[in-house]
């Protein structure tokens, strides 16, 4: 492995945390119980939504949001390209056709509501947005044009906890919105996610298929609650684990604060990297609430992105790509591919630089004098 200085991310898990999930698996009860309870009422809280289902993976809650959500073959849903496969992954589970969309620019990467609308059909029947780096994007305009044209927003918002637009949290804007607590993002547990929703009849759709079908649970059953089941639908095993659960409790209430530390990062970098020459945008900070889960430059034409990479490896500084487009992967491509000239070239010049909340200002310095150094040795 190569010795970083400054790796991409880097999750750091306190005593407190240790000690909360030792605590737990000291109970005895392991599987889904009090601990993922006391998280989903958490989540509720902090994104002010009705209801919160804490799940395995980001993934299993944007697949249970688009099953519930009654997509199936012969609906269209519209989706980024410009995002992980597992946004669209989650339409194509349920039969449902992905059609890509435009983003709204180099410096704007995410999907672009004027876009959406020109790709909707009779058969559209939702719009899939995507919080790219933690950014609300056209969140608002997205959630106007579906309800204007009758259609649901699913919002893919594992970039997004702690991200809100005029305090209204994403992933609250439509039907639903999941979350993911994978281990690079800034509310880390290892694996888990959850799924919102302020639809009563969704939440119980979503909660019967995320274990199983079955009509209770085995905490149900344990508390006395139930005495046996029925299992009234073909559902999934999607249940978090209570360790899980307690560690994204302890986490959760420490985000804002962390985010708020990736925000000074991320306005730092744009004031010392935007406008260098060999970049041709940095994407934005988003205000006093965004997530900031990523940060990511777009490079000159004239710049060989492979040897940037290389150059800044050869300096301690982990990079990464964010997100090689999701059209062009073999299992989506045809014979007639969407023309998507911006995410085409996003995703051909984009370079993501490391940031987490614990960067320090030395770490960062080395980051910034890295890319300068990089793009002046690279560039053609």
């Amino acid at each position: 492995m190569p010795d970083w200085k400054v790796p991409l991310a880097d999750v750091r898990v306190p005593e407190e945390d240790i000690a909360a999930v030792s605590e737990a698996y000291r109970s005895g009860w392991l599987s889904m119980g009090p601990r993922t309870e006391e998280l989903e009422a958490a989540l509720c809280a902090y994104t002010g939504a009705r209801h919160a289902l804490a799940v395995a993976n980001c993934t299993a809650g944007l697949h249970l949001m688009n099953l519930a959500a009654g997509l199936g073959p012969g609906d269209e849903v519209i989706v980024p390209s410009l995002t992980f496969v597992a946004t669209v992954n989650a339409v194509a589970y349920t039969g449902a056709t992905p059609v890509f969309a435009e983003i709204a620019g180099l410096d704007a990467p995410w999907l672009s509501a004027e876009a959406a609308e020109r790709a909707i059909t009779p058969r559209t029947k939702a719009i899939a947005s995507m919080t790219y780096a933690g950014h609300p994007g056209e969140t608002e305009a997205l959630a106007a044009l579906a309800r204007e044209r009758g259609l649901l927003l699913l919002e893919d918002a594992a970039h997004g906890a702690g991200t809100r637009i005029a305090g209204k949290h994403v992933g609250t804007f439509g039907a639903a919105g999941a979350f993911s607590f994978f281990s690079n993002k800034n509310l880390a547990v290892g694996e888990g996610g959850a799924v919102v929703t302020d639809d009563d009849e969704l939440a119980a759709a979503m909660r019967l298929l995320r274990s199983h079908g079955m009509t209770t649970l085995t905490w149900d059953r344990h508390r006395g609650h139930a005495s046996g089941y029925d299992v009234v639908a073909l559902g999934f095993n999607y249940r978090i684990d209570e360790p899980r659960a307690t560690l994204a409790t302890a986490r959760l209430a420490r985000l804002d604060g962390e985010n708020a530390r990736r925000r000074v990062l991320a306005e730092r970098y744009h004031e010392r990297l935007g406008g260098r020459p060999g970049i041709t945008a940095v994407v934005p900070p988003f205000g006093s609430e965004h997530a900031q889960h990523l940060c990511a430059l777009v490079l000159d034409e004239d710049v060989d992105r492979d040897a940037f990479r290389a150059a800044l490896q050869e300096q301690g500084v982990q990079t990464s790509l964010h997100y090689p487009p999701v059209h062009r992967f073999s299992i989506y491509a045809r014979q007639d591919p969407p023309e998507l000239p911006l995410t085409d070239a996003y995703s051909a010049r984009a370079v993501t630089i490391p940031m987490f909340a614990h960067m320090s200002e030395e770490q960062q310095e080395l980051v910034v004098d890295g890319v300068e150094a990089a793009v002046g040795r690279v560039t053609a």
